[in-house]
């Protein structure tokens, strides 16, 4: 969740304190070359030495609008080959069909020590590149040249932007550290930003100060708040697995348009009530009008609903044609880009295009549908003080049957009924209501992750185990299965792929049931054989007995971790492993049975082995209670991993008894 630390609004209360800003490309000093990566972070393999960002409003001379300039000057020290990759630069700018963010690389050099001097060598600004990534995003490369360990690059760049709403936000953190960033905006007076400071770190310094006339409109000279934060010996942001988007936690400073001071003397507002939003998302042509389109679906629901006898199998029903009539196009959007009677037609839409004719068909059938804007994982979480339509990029349905509520998303074929992509649990929603005010929600996944692993087989007297492996998945773990399988063309090559990643285990005979059926239990049986000892030495025997799904890795190996734990969803994982011997042995060792526990109910991991009538019995438990875990059970968790790994590298050692 973003962490307020504080909330500015600029008011343009005038404090005459200079700024100093000696930042000159190329002129790099001693203390450069010697900078030790041990004065901020000895794992670093690159750190910014300084940064400098300063940021205004001017007005196009082609058009007369105004706009937002963005200049960025950075100086980076890369100290091994782990860093050279630091000088590979991406930069992303916005497009769309109207507009387009315009970029311009001005300098960008590599600067090695050689005999007391830095000697530069300049990028080739044939170099600069272009990708257009997506609809809405072009990237800007280049690689910086001739780069060495010890190496310092520095490059310099410009921006235009006709985002004035959000000016221009400003990361303090990155994945590698900071001696200085430095950031300065020039606002004029006419503008009003709230500005929020987020995350973990506070400013070492901020200072205002008066900048007569920096804008001239219409003839009118305005005068700007000149405003300059300052922080120092910033640690990296490193992303680590189970987060949200990482702007949700990294230190940085944002900016939202309250309002503006029109020249005649009015005051239009971009700070809204959700109020002003509900009336704007409903009679929205691309939102409101859609949700109204119940006429789209007079014709073609008597034969969806032909079998359906309540609302609940109606809905069901309605869910799945949308889901097979309507193919996602990978765009995200809470508007409608095309009327939805095309859509139907075309059978092809962004989300909001397939969402809202989901809502719009669930309207048809007299059920009580609702719309659910949000904000994916990836995108962040969103600002609950007040309405920031940019903050969401995503929207569901919601049905409400019986005193229940059930969230969809019609985009994914394979997931089944009221269970949301993993991508849209994040945080809260806003339910938008043709004829009610809009209100939050909680977005939560309504099943657990489970997968139960059942191994029954024996050990032949040439070494081998012989048997049969039977997997049952439910929830998000069934979903990216049955994900899996469809990325081939058949069920059989999917086997033989994963027999292929499988090398010391062979699989004989395969069944897949409930491929299609998302709404049952996904049901994996495969006839496997594999070898445990060469089959020479049967007087005593070795095995690992964790092959199924081992813990190899630990997901956690921060020594803190400032950002919730978020695994999206609860989860229970068991595997039952029952291997029948050739003959009489006896245990002799074995991993440590276990029994430990998260704090607070957490979730427990348990481990059982036995040997019963000639028949070795290994059982497991792995469970995580909540979906996400603050950042003080980070410690806990990773320890709770790493008791895991340590035993599960121990082997079963069975000697013959006679």
């Amino acid at each position: 969740m973003k962490k307020f630390l504080s909330l500015i609004t600029l008011c343009f209360i005038v404090h005459f304190t200079a700024v100093a800003q000696d930042f000159n490309f190329g002129g790099l000093t001693e203390s450069d070359y010697q900078f030790k990566k041990n004065t901020l972070d000895s794992n670093a393999n690159a750190v910014v030495l300084k940064e400098f960002g300063r940021t205004s409003i001017q007005i196009n001379e082609s058009d007369g609008r105004p706009e937002i300039h963005f200049e960025y000057h950075v100086r980076i020290k890369i100290f091994n080959k782990d860093g050279f990759n630091h000088s590979n630069i991406v930069i992303p700018t916005y497009k769309d069909e109207r507009n387009r963010e315009m970029i311009k690389i001005t300098k960008a050099s590599t600067f090695n020590y050689n005999n007391g001097v830095f000697v530069e060598t300049p990028l080739d600004k044939k170099a600069v590149f272009t990708e257009d990534r997506s609809k809405y995003t072009l990237l800007t490369k280049f690689t910086l040249p001739n780069i060495k360990e010890g190496s310092v690059i520095e490059y310099v760049y410009e921006l235009q932007s006709p985002n004035l709403f959000n000016f221009k936000t400003w990361d303090f953190q990155s994945n590698i550290p900071k001696v200085y960033s430095e950031y300065q905006v020039n606002i004029p007076a006419i503008y009003n930003y709230n500005v929020s400071l987020r995350g973990p770190y506070k400013l070492t310094d901020q200072k205002t100060e008066l900048f007569k006339e920096c804008l001239r409109i219409a003839g009118n000279a305005i005068d700007c708040s000149k405003i300059t934060y300052i922080m120092k010996n910033i640690p990296a942001f490193l992303e680590e697995d189970y987060m949200t988007a990482a702007s949700n936690f990294r230190s940085a400073i944002y900016f939202e348009l309250s309002d503006v001071q029109n020249l005649n003397g009015s005051r239009q507002s971009y700070t809204k009530t959700w109020k002003d939003v509900d009336f704007e998302l409903t009679t929205a042509k691309n939102i409101g009008g859609q949700m109204k389109r119940k006429d789209v679906f007079k014709d073609i629901l008597p034969n969806v609903l032909k079998n359906a006898t309540d609302e609940l199998s109606k809905a069901k029903a309605i869910y799945n044609y949308i889901k097979k009539q309507i193919k996602w196009n990978n765009y995200y959007g809470k508007y409608s880009e095309e009327n939805i009677k095309d859509v139907v037609e075309m059978r092809s839409g962004n989300v909001a295009d397939i969402n809202l004719s989901l809502i719009a068909a669930l309207s048809a059938a007299g059920l009580d549908a609702e719309a659910v804007i949000l904000s994916t994982r990836e995108n962040g979480t969103v600002n609950k003080l007040y309405p920031v339509m940019s903050d969401f990029n995503y929207i569901v349905a919601k049905v409400n049957i019986a005193n229940k509520s059930y969230l969809l998303d019609a985009t994914e074929p394979l997931l089944p009924f009221g269970l949301l992509p993993l991508r849209c649990i994040n945080d809260q929603g806003r339910v938008i209501n043709l004829k009610k005010p809009s209100y939050w929600i909680d977005l939560k996944a309504d099943q657990k992750n489970v997968t139960n692993y059942i191994l029954s087989g024996a050990l032949t007297t040439d070494g081998k185990i012989k048997g049969t492996i039977t997997t049952y998945t439910l929830g998000y773990a069934a979903f990216n299965r049955r994900k899996e399988i469809k990325k081939y063309n058949s069920i059989d090559e999917f086997v033989e792929k994963l027999d292929e990643q499988m090398p010391k285990l062979s699989i004989v005979k395969h069944e897949i049931l409930n491929i299609d059926s998302v709404e049952n239990t996904l049901t994996e049986r495969y006839d496997v054989e594999f070898t445990v000892f060469d089959g020479k030495v049967m007087d005593q025997v070795y095995f690992n007995p964790f092959f199924i799904n081992r813990i190899a890795k630990n997901p956690f190996n921060l020594n803190d971790r400032t950002y919730p734990i978020d695994l999206g969803a609860a989860s229970d994982e068991r595997i039952n492993i029952s291997v029948t011997l050739p003959e009489a042995y006896e245990l002799i060792e074995k991993p440590k049975d276990m029994a430990i526990a998260l704090p607070e109910n957490g979730g427990r991991y348990l481990l059982q082995t036995s040997l019963l009538d000639n028949k070795i019995a290994v059982n497991q438990v792995l469970q995580f209670s909540n979906a996400i875990y603050p950042a003080d059970h980070y410690l806990s968790l990773k320890e709770f991993y790493s008791r895991i790994i340590q035993n599960q590298k121990k082997d079963l050692l069975l000697k013959k008894t006679k």
